[in-house]
């Protein structure tokens, strides 16, 4: 299955389980990953909050690729030691790193997409 399929599976993931929009933004991904990752089940975010799920989830998801290495919990949030300064990227090379990053995190942790 090629990377193009892959990404195709994962949207219909967050379109069937979690109602996003078609096509969901990656930014959506990426919040309900945080989610995820902080472990909290739903709840009200503040704006706050959001921005710093996001930032959780990049963290996470580039842990592999060696940006980032988890540290510890605060005040049971996940923090982040950064390894290594990301590259500088276009926008688009931005978002074809999360894609790779978002199907790993999908193997990695063995999410089933049939």
């Amino acid at each position: 299955m090629t990377e193009a399929e892959i990404w195709k599976k994962i949207e219909q993931f967050f379109e069937e389980n979690f109602q996003t929009e078609k096509n969901p933004p990656i930014e959506t991904i990426l919040f309900l990953i945080g989610i995820q990752e902080l472990g909290s089940g739903q709840q009200k975010f503040t704006k706050d909050d959001k921005v710093n799920l996001i930032h959780i989830a990049v963290c996470r998801l580039l842990e592999p690729f060696g940006y980032y290495k988890f540290s510890h919990y605060n005040e049971g949030w996940p923090e982040f030691e950064k390894l290594e300064d990301l590259p500088e990227l276009k926008p688009n090379e931005q978002s074809l790193l999360m894609k790779k990053a978002i199907i790993q995190y999908f193997e990695d942790e063995e999410i089933d997409l049939d």
